[in-house]
């Protein structure tokens, strides 16, 4: 399986971006998505996930991000609203079966 995500720049404090994530060579919706991101100096987080079950979020997220996909398109999302400095970090998507696939990486830049 091949991931690739985009949609990641530069933004101001308060406003929006949605990351996309492209999926080849197996289904969304079968698997579970993810969505992690990684700040300088720190360690890979858990964003959001997506699952045929439902969404799962990191408290810092809640209520400002959505992860939704397109089975159609075998996409999945992020949309980032509210967005705050200490979001800025590289995002990953990750694609979980009984093997595990990461994408490349795309930065988000949040500036105050």
């Amino acid at each position: 399986v091949q991931l690739v995500e985009s949609g990641g720049g530069l933004v101001q404090a308060g406003g929006s971006l949605r990351l996309s994530c492209v999926v080849s060579g197996d289904s969304v919706y079968s698997n579970t998505m993810g969505w992690y991101r990684q700040a300088p100096g720190k360690q890979r987080e858990l964003v959001a996930t997506i699952t045929s079950g439902g969404t799962n979020y990191a408290d810092s997220v809640k209520g400002r991000f959505t992860i939704s996909r397109d089975n159609a398109k075998n996409t999945v999302y992020l949309q980032m609203n509210t967005l705050k400095p200490e979001d800025t970090a590289v995002y990953y998507c990750r694609f979980t079966s009984w093997y595990d696939t990461w994408g490349q990486g795309t930065q988000v830049t949040v500036s105050s």
